[in-house]
């Protein structure tokens, strides 16, 4: 038997009819995504993609990611989209010649030519999501994603992963980073879930493992971010650039918040549909969470979620990005299913009214992507609203069992009757 879902029906935010309303929404404004070059592309304030602009691969992935979720759902024109993510992803972004996938191309050819894992996890999640989705041609994407991750980006010795190669794949740089570990995790959830093979949810783990017990867990539960290549942290990394949209300098309170969704759905992995994998996963899914909410949270005197902290605590970037109130909203969820303890439930709330409240574009459409630290929309770190990604997950974790990966908990609402279809 499923666990019972706890968003009730109703029109409030957050409720089981307002959060299928909200997630066709978003897809509907997704679906302006569609690049004629192939792929998608970053969508503008109103939704609009510049033709003439490149393709970046991390977009692409996540989109069909989501695409997929809405074939799962009877979302229609899904399963096109899907299979347009899927075709760039098989052609014009991958390296017939040296392996892997270019991070951006455009009408000529590569824009920009080095191999970073971070990108690469999501062509693997894409790839498993539409395997799960029951979508053709998946299963040998995911095959040939797995193979370029295995042979290129896992270190056995570390348990981590390298951060990013040249084009080909001689010489990495010497960085490594926590972000891109963190969608690793996701990815080889997703892989697991998608071929049953251990050996990537193991992967997970050893990544969680580390990541929790080594980088959170001496920092008084703040994720060390930055490393160099033989994994010694690098805490004034960026200290000049602290508001870098993917290597910020200090604790990342939205990724202490994913960290802890990502340890649920681990514990889910190893658990089985029983749910009863090792305990310490959700006892530092806890520590993660409460670590970021007690840091992030109105930590300027104002409602929402900073950016980013010191190693003391104190706010560094205070403006509120929309993908961290959505991760905000996933971790509370899904602790409170695992959990049951009413604690988590208070916040789910209080989160979703303030996505209505500032967030939520019912003019134009989508999240705004980034606020001020007084909750007026802002492009500091991110211009228009390129990726639905974040959000349409928020509005699915409720209402979803807790599984290794989003497509695995779909799929297994929907069969159960705990998930009704979507339309327009």
């Amino acid at each position: 038997m499923l666990e019972q879902r706890w968003p009730e029906q109703g029109d409030r935010p957050g409720q089981a009819d307002w959060l299928a309303a909200e997630t066709a929404r978003l897809l509907q404004f997704a679906e302006g995504s569609w690049h004629p070059l192939g792929g998608f592309g970053r969508q503008d304030d109103r939704g609009m993609v510049d033709p003439s602009e490149s393709v970046e691969l991390w977009i692409t992935g996540r989109m069909t990611h989501c695409f997929a979720l809405g074939e799962l759902l009877g979302y229609p024109g899904s399963a096109g989209l899907v299979e347009h993510g899927l075709a760039a992803l098989r052609g014009r972004l991958r390296d017939s010649e040296h392996g892997g996938w270019y991070p951006e191309v455009g009408s000529s050819g590569p824009v920009r030519t080095e191999k970073p894992f971070y990108q690469h996890c999501f062509v693997l999640l894409a790839a498993a999501s539409a395997l799960i989705a029951g979508h053709p041609g998946a299963g040998e994407l995911v095959v040939d994603a797995l193979a370029v991750i295995d042979e290129r980006f896992w270190s056995e010795a570390d348990g981590m992963v390298v951060e990013t190669w040249d084009e080909l794949f001689t010489e990495a740089e010497p960085y490594r980073g926590v972000n891109a570990a963190m969608h690793g995790v996701e990815a080889f959830l997703a892989a697991y879930d998608a071929t049953g093979d251990t050996l990537w949810r193991d992967r997970a783990v050893r990544m969680i493992t580390r990541v929790a017990r080594e980088f959170a867990e001496p920092n008084a539960w703040r994720i060390a971010e930055h490393f160099d290549s033989a994994w010694n942290p690098l805490p004034d990394y960026n200290r000049d650039h602290p508001d870098d949209p993917f290597r910020p300098y200090g604790a990342t309170v939205g990724h202490g918040l994913e960290w802890s969704r990502l340890c649920l759905h681990a514990h889910a992995a190893l658990g089985g549909p029983a749910g009863d994998g090792p305990s310490w996963l959700v006892d530092d899914a806890r520590r993660l969470f409460d670590a970021a909410v007690r840091d992030g949270w109105a930590a300027d005197g104002a409602d929402g979620f900073v950016y980013t902290v010191d190693w003391d605590g104190k706010p560094v970037v205070h403006q509120r990005m929309h993908w961290v109130l959505a991760e905000g909203v996933g971790a509370a969820t899904t602790l409170a299913t695992v959990t049951g303890d009413d604690s988590y439930r208070r916040w789910y709330p209080v989160w979703w009214d303030y996505a209505e409240r500032y967030l939520i574009d019912r003019e134009l459409g989508s999240w705004h992507h980034e606020l001020d630290r007084h909750n007026r929309p802002s492009a500091t770190v991110w211009v228009g609203k390129p990726d639905a990604y974040h959000a349409v997950q928020a509005t699915l974790l409720p209402r979803i069992p807790v599984r290794a990966s989003l497509a695995r908990g779909v799929r297994d609402a929907l069969t159960s009757g705990d998930l009704e279809p979507l339309d327009r």
